[in-house]
């Protein structure tokens, strides 16, 4: 049990030498614990992420493509877009505490974890893989649903992210532009899954840190019109009612729960 444990220690200790080698000298990195190495290594993968997809879909969307997708008179003002920056380095570090926390007990034994896709076979894997997003997607629903529908956390948390509730206020650069207390409770069925189904952990950091390219995504105000895909035709609706589309990756959840609203039938109803 402890060399198949130690499996995942080598793996994130892999993780820390890609990012931390590349980035730190020696010196400043490996005196640390592993646990403190792996939270920063988290935090600067994320910056990083953050950064460099938010910059450039900005790029191609407001520059390269302007008045394409997205009229002039709903561009983001340089304004907006550098307190949506400022919110979300603020709750950066609390962010990156989860994956370390989850990597913490990956390591330990205490989740379902596995190293290896050949211990359980391409089969099981795509089966677990899917449990495991179906689990993802319910938590997230009922998790942001509840952030709007139970009123302090709404005020104290949620109402942070939904100053930004008009197209010409919303950019990529708003996905991670949360209080971290809400960011990681959004965040945390993903962890939660790891208890339940047996999942592939590399899989499951890649998927954490997905969500920062996702979450960029929904919030550019761009409808890719790919069924079943949460895109951000959808959460654009979500920023203006407040009350609809809740989901994220798909739009089952919301289906399921009656509080799907179609921005094509949006579109029809206005030009009618």
């Amino acid at each position: 049990m402890d060399d198949y444990l130690g499996l995942f220690v080598k793996e994130t200790n892999l993780y820390n030498q890609i990012v931390l080698g590349a980035l730190l000298p020696e010196k400043l990195w490996t005196p640390l614990p592993h646990f403190v190495q792996g939270w920063l290594r988290n935090y600067i993968a994320a910056t990083l992420i953050y950064f460099i997809s938010g910059v450039l879909w900005c790029f191609y969307i407001y520059h390269i493509k302007r008045n394409v997708f997205v009229p002039k008179d709903a561009i983001p003002s340089r304004k907006a877009m550098l307190l949506q920056i400022y919110v979300a380095m603020k709750a950066m570090p609390w962010y990156c505490v989860l994956p370390t926390i989850s990597e913490y007990m990956v390591e330990n034994g205490r989740t379902r974890c596995f190293s290896r896709i050949s211990d359980v076979g391409w089969a099981s894997y795509i089966w677990n893989f899917g449990l495991y997003f179906l689990i993802v997607e319910f938590g997230i629903y009922w998790m942001h649903r509840e952030l709007h529908d139970i009123k302090p956390l709404y005020k104290y948390l949620h109402a942070t992210h939904h100053i930004y509730n008009k197209q010409n206020t919303l950019s990529p650069f708003a996905g991670l532009a949360f209080h971290p207390i809400d960011g990681i409770l959004q965040a945390l069925p993903h962890v939660i899954a790891l208890f339940i189904v047996p999942t592939h952990f590399t899989t499951h950091i890649v998927l954490l840190f997905l969500e920062a390219i996702w979450t960029a995504n929904i919030h550019d105000c761009i409808h890719g019109k790919i069924w079943p895909v949460m895109g951000a035709g959808y959460h654009t609706i979500h920023h203006t009612t407040y009350r609809h589309n809740y989901g994220h990756y798909t739009v089952w959840m919301d289906s399921m729960f009656g509080t799907l609203r179609d921005p094509l039938e949006e579109e029809e109803a206005k030009n009618i």
